[in-house]
């Protein structure tokens, strides 16, 4: 699978910097921070399509699909060039909503590509490599993109994006990837699918509380993104720059944590890895209230390498359970179930942070998520490791 983590590794270089840049570029344009907060929720809102987008990718072949949404990217990203001025912010945007749709859809075809390319035995350390992949574009891409807008502007940052694109392509392309056609389905069976990702989930004894994990932490995650500048400022007395340094310090953490997480799902099961992900990261989030500066260090570290655990844990569980033909449509709506709360939780923070100190609130989440964690354990052991590595979804739920 070397020709698809590369491809990974050369995609995300350029999503995390275009990632990074959308807002800035629109503030620099238009001075408006409610604009530029429009830029981050226009390449998050195509996440809630996520149950039709996933079925798009369960009726097509995946590695074809993957080359084909590259190559699109790789299309579209030029347009930029032209946003130059306040006027032209607008079709920044669109092109946003189009990023974004093209990134869930992607997520989801490469989530089906793995689980049939894959046996489960290698599930886990793929997932993990490519988390490694991802994460490790978080070290280097924010610099480099920083820089170009700096001296050239988001056009060339675009440009790098798209040539990004257009080489993965060519490198998914080359995967030794045998795939059947997908049948097509009877008429009254399409209208059916969209919802078809839920049923399964809900039907599975083992996807049900790992999604539901998956959200809450994600909802933690929120409220924790959000109180990061109060923690800069009133805890370490820092400029906010500084959270730049805390980013860093996590995303190594991230790096790690996809490294180990082969390992450790050839010993443990998804359910307990995602509840010691869950309790890493409350119990570092709860470390940050504490002004110290190494403390605040040791914390992003912690934060990096629980969080990703538990969205790893969901995904190879969501690989190795849902049948075949629908691990798309699974995985979609499993990532929109995951990350919506995320996106809600930023600005509930947002709120919270101006009403509560983070000396009290950041406590406050280490001791939810804490909770959770170990009721989630408890839950576990009670079902008995065997339900654990053999479960399947109910069979009375259909498939389409």
């Amino acid at each position: 699978m070397r020709w698809y983590l590369t491809g990974v590794l050369v995609s995300g270089f350029g999503t995390t910097a275009m990632w990074l840049v959308s807002g800035i570029w629109v503030k620099s344009l238009t001075g408006s921070d409610g604009l530029a907060a429009l830029a981050a929720f226009a390449l998050w809102a195509p996440v809630l399509l996520g149950p039709l987008l996933g079925t798009l990718a369960d009726r097509a072949r995946r590695r074809p699909l993957l080359v084909a949404l590259d190559l699109a990217a790789a299309a579209v990203l030029p347009v930029l060039l032209w946003v130059d001025s306040a006027d032209r912010v607008w079709l920044l945007l669109a092109v946003l909503v189009l990023y974004g749709a093209q990134g869930t859809l992607h997520e989801a075809a490469e989530q089906a590509l793995v689980a049939t390319a894959a046996d489960a035995e290698r599930l886990g350390a793929l997932n993990g490599l490519r988390m490694t992949a991802n994460e490790s574009t978080k070290l280097i891409a924010p610099l480099v993109a920083a820089g170009l807008f700096a001296a050239y502007g988001g056009g060339t940052v675009a440009l790098l994006d798209a040539a990004g694109f257009a080489l993965a392509a060519g490198l998914f392309a080359r995967m030794p990837v045998r795939e059947e056609r997908p049948a097509r389905p009877e008429a009254r069976k399409r209208r059916r699918e969209t919802a078809e990702g839920a049923r399964l989930l809900r039907g599975s004894p083992v996807l049900r509380p790992l999604v539901a994990t998956g959200a809450f932490t994600m909802l933690l995650a929120g409220v924790n993104g959000a109180a990061i500048y109060a923690v800069v400022d009133r805890g370490l007395g820092h400029a906010p720059a500084y959270a730049g340094v805390l980013y860093a310090v996590q995303g190594a953490g991230s790096v790690l944590a996809g490294l180990l997480t082969g390992p450790l799902l050839r010993r443990i099961p998804e359910r307990t890895l995602a509840a010691g992900g869950l309790a890493l990261f409350s119990v570092a989030a709860g470390v940050r209230a504490l002004p110290y500066e190494a403390t605040a260090l040791a914390a992003s570290a912690g934060i990096g390498l629980g969080l990703p655990w538990v969205l790893v844990a969901v995904a190879t569980a969501v690989q190795r359970v849902a049948p075949p033909e629908a691990v798309g449509r699974v995985a979609a709506t499993a990532h929109t179930l995951v990350m919506a709360p995320n996106a809600l939780a930023l600005g509930l923070g947002a709120g919270l942070v101006a009403l509560v100190d983070v000396r009290v609130l950041l406590p406050l989440l280490a001791f939810a998520g804490t909770g959770w964690a170990a009721a989630v354990t408890v839950r576990g052991r009670r079902h008995g490791r065997a339900r654990e590595t053999t479960d399947r979804p109910d069979p009375s739920v259909p498939v389409g």
